[in-house]
């Protein structure tokens, strides 16, 4: 099979690999899409973990092998998968920090080498411990949206988090797709939603989103802005969507005593930044962050998203075939303002 190899910083390279062979408790699921991620150019632009691997892990296909001790799925479904997926019984499961159990941070589906999701390959093997994580889609559904089940449960993730009253004004930072998912999923809750974003087509995006209000974020008024339109007293949430440490220092200014900074996109380790730890011990500003997916929210996720009450299918704007995988992963290191949601497509 085709399948795009990490052999090092910044080197992809579309290679020949053996199909992965299933185990009895397994399945074989041939790749029709898979998207790419922030995660994933971490890695191949940081090297932040060995050679060779084979990335890509928001997949979905068609099964076309089952293995003998597999239950609930046959030849020919369609689905969506998950790479991670928690023991559900570790003390990190008891208290649903899900992304912290040893068994979430392993990683189940691959197409070879160390596991590392497999996307980017025309065959992966889903390994036992990650089945409870295969979703079936429904025959009215794109492969693409069951690709976008795991980015929409890591958005609904960070929601769920927040101590939100109906009518509350959340802050979005960032308008690229994951914030753009954060301005649609809290206004569905709602949320009255103050989006920014330096672009204005992407303001527009928010608007069409369910955003209440939209700001240019490099307006150098934009604090006091988003105090006044939340009634003087600030902000009761803000989410940072995008790595940027001046945005959280300004979110949280323009937040409430009492309410909440969540942290989405600050996943480098080691990254540091003043903070003013008086507003967090005096004006009790909450500062959190959230990573990864929640297990159990799968099926309120697929419900969303198959239903198209949060229709994921505006968020893609390219595609590219398996060869230029590369190609991809440039574009959505640097984003053009008309690029949000790349999908790498696999011929059948």
């Amino acid at each position: 099979m085709r399948a795009v190899v990490y052999r090092g910083v910044n080197d992809l390279r579309v290679e020949t690999l053996p199909v992965p062979r299933i185990q009895s408790g397994e399945l074989l699921v041939r790749v029709a899409a898979c998207g790419v991620c922030p995660t994933d150019i971490k890695k191949v632009r940081q090297g932040t973990v060995s050679a060779p691997r084979v990335f890509g892990h928001e997949t979905a296909g068609t099964i076309v092998r089952v293995g003998a001790r597999v239950r609930g799925f046959e030849v020919g479904d369609r689905v969506g998968l998950h790479h991670h997926v928690p023991c559900m019984d570790c003390h990190f499961c008891r208290h649903r920090a899900f992304a912290q159990c040893a068994t979430y941070k392993r990683t189940g589906v691959t197409a070879g080498f160390e596991p590392a999701g497999g996307g980017y390959a025309e065959y992966v093997r889903v390994m036992p411990f990650c089945l409870p994580g295969v979703v079936k889609i429904p025959a009215r559904s794109t492969f693409e949206e069951g690709a976008m089940l795991e980015p929409v449960n890591t958005v609904l993730k960070a929601v769920e988090q927040l101590p939100l009253l109906k009518g509350d004004t959340v802050l979005v930072v960032g308008q690229g797709p994951i914030g753009l998912m954060f301005t649609a999923l809290l206004a569905l809750r709602g949320a009255r939603v103050i989006a920014t974003d330096l672009l204005e087509n992407r303001r527009v995006l928010a608007r069409r989103a369910g955003a209440w209000r939209t700001f240019d974020a490099a307006d150098p008024r934009l604090v006091d802005m988003l105090r006044k339109a939340s009634g003087g007293r600030g902000v009761d949430a803000a989410i940072v969507a995008v790595p940027v440490d001046a945005a959280v220092l300004q979110a949280q200014e323009a937040l409430r005593g009492g309410g909440v900074v969540l942290l989405f996109a600050h996943t480098v380790r080691g990254h540091e930044t003043p903070i003013d730890l008086g507003r967090i011990c005096v004006d009790e500003k909450t500062l959190t962050g959230s990573y990864s997916s929640d297990f159990v929210l799968q099926q309120r996720v697929a419900r969303l998203v198959f239903s198209r009450k949060l229709d994921v299918r505006p968020l893609i704007t390219h595609r590219f075939p398996l060869e230029q995988t590369s190609a991809a992963i440039d574009l959505a290191s640097r984003p053009t303002p008309e690029s949000l949601k790349i999908m790498i497509t696999v011929a059948a």
